[in-house]
């Protein structure tokens, strides 16, 4: 994902502002939007490394290349995810003793037959009730310039077509497998061929987090023009009572979850469903996690200069109903995939989440008075992004004030 996804946070549109409060169940209740709680997240120590490409991997695949992802195992350990498209985890007894494990969980069949989903796929989030079955969501990369005949430019970007897609697996997360045929969550309304010139469909899932009886999580989209059905680039928020079910995950509509993103390739879609985006991200949510004192959700994300970002860097927002968020807050500094690595001081930072080592969830969906900002550094080789990268954390206090 890293070399595509600083133009991804360029091209995304601006999202909308939402003014509907998210209910239990059904279809929300016109209302007033809660206003978002007041909240200070605050870097408290130096960097540690957790991760070396060079110094740790099995082989050439083991590089950072998206958000850390981590649940308890039924056994008590920890399994983290956030590697490269040749997935692979890392394991400890807990976040402080992780090592990789050369396993290789999930792979990548680089196959061009689109309809198989089985070019390059990345482990983006994952969720388990019992630490022995896990749902994960992977971001799907079909990069049509890698395949003869399947697009009509030779440039990455005007080939890639993205879905979102899923995997199981039955044994604590060791080995996840694909349905036959492919199960797709979110995927955009048109097969590969048609819209080439840009990067299109849905990207970039975050963690799923929960509440009550429903999971969620949040997908980016570049959007699309359609007679009817015109979607918006921007950031959707997806739900499901049953993460299991890859079919069940709806979108956020404005007044409901009611938007459902099938396999193109297996039910045409004649008029397609269309999501709100959630403002005020601009780009793909790294992590949400729920404040375990006052319940109030926190957002961390990466952003270039400009707008209503002051500077480059990872930012935070808070929101009491995941719809709608207060205005975003710099938490690091620094030169982000989505900026121009020519311009940049010998590495950019991306790919942010929030993991407690005390969190009380299975998934680390929930944080206290403290979390690990984990992130991917990498380094530069003048305007060159390597595969020298570290996966690194730095303590956070958060405080919230209800």
């Amino acid at each position: 994902m890293s070399r595509s996804s600083r133009l991804l946070g360029r091209l995304l549109g601006r999202p909308l502002a939402v003014t509907l409060a998210l209910a239990c169940g059904g279809v929300p209740p016109v209302r007033a939007a809660p206003e978002p709680p007041l909240s200070a997240l605050t870097l408290t120590g130096p960097e540690r490394t957790i991760f070396s490409a060079t110094r740790d991997a099995c082989d050439g695949a083991d590089v950072p290349d998206a958000p850390a992802r981590a649940f308890r195992d039924a056994s008590g350990q920890v399994a983290l995810y956030g590697l490269h498209y040749r997935n692979r985890a890392l394991r400890g007894l807990d976040l402080d003793h992780l090592k990789i494990d050369c396993r290789v969980v999930l792979d990548s069949g680089e196959k061009p037959d689109p309809a198989l989903y089985d070019d390059r796929s990345w482990i983006t989030a994952t969720w388990t009730e019992d630490g022995t079955s896990v749902a994960a969501l992977l971001h799907h990369e079909y990069q049509a310039n890698e395949h003869e005949g399947r697009c009509r430019s030779k440039v990455y970007m005007e080939c890639w077509y993205n879905t979102v897609t899923a995997a199981f697996s039955r044994d604590g997360g060791v080995s996840f497998t694909r349905t036959t045929p492919p199960a797709v969550v979110a995927g955009a309304p048109f097969r590969q061929e048609e819209g080439q010139g840009r990067h299109r469909g849905f990207f970039n899932p975050s963690n799923i987090v929960s509440e009550g009886r429903f999971r969620y999580f949040f997908a980016s989209t570049t959007g699309w023009d359609r007679p009817g059905s015109d979607q918006e680039a921007g950031v959707c928020l997806f739900r499901t009572e049953r993460p299991e079910d890859p079919a069940s995950w709806r979108a956020w509509t404005g007044t409901g979850f009611t938007a459902a993103f099938p396999d193109p390739y297996r039910k045409p879609v004649r008029l397609a469903d269309t999501c709100k985006p959630v403002a005020p991200f601009p780009a793909p949510v790294g992590a949400v996690v729920r404040h375990r004192g006052t319940g109030a959700w926190i957002a961390v994300f990466m952003a270039a200069k400009g707008g209503a970002f002051p500077e480059s860097g990872f930012y935070w927002s808070t929101s009491r109903d995941l719809l709608t968020w207060d205005g975003p807050r710099l938490l690091l500094a620094g030169a982000t995939l989505y900026d121009d690595p020519c311009q940049a001081k010998g590495r950019l930072i991306a790919y942010p989440s929030l993991l407690d080592p005390d969190a009380k969830g299975r998934n680390f969906d929930d944080v206290g008075e403290g979390a690990l900002l984990t992130f991917a550094t990498l380094r530069l080789e003048g305007c060159t992004i390597t595969s020298d990268r570290d996966l690194v954390r730095r303590p956070v206090a958060i405080k919230v004030w209800p």
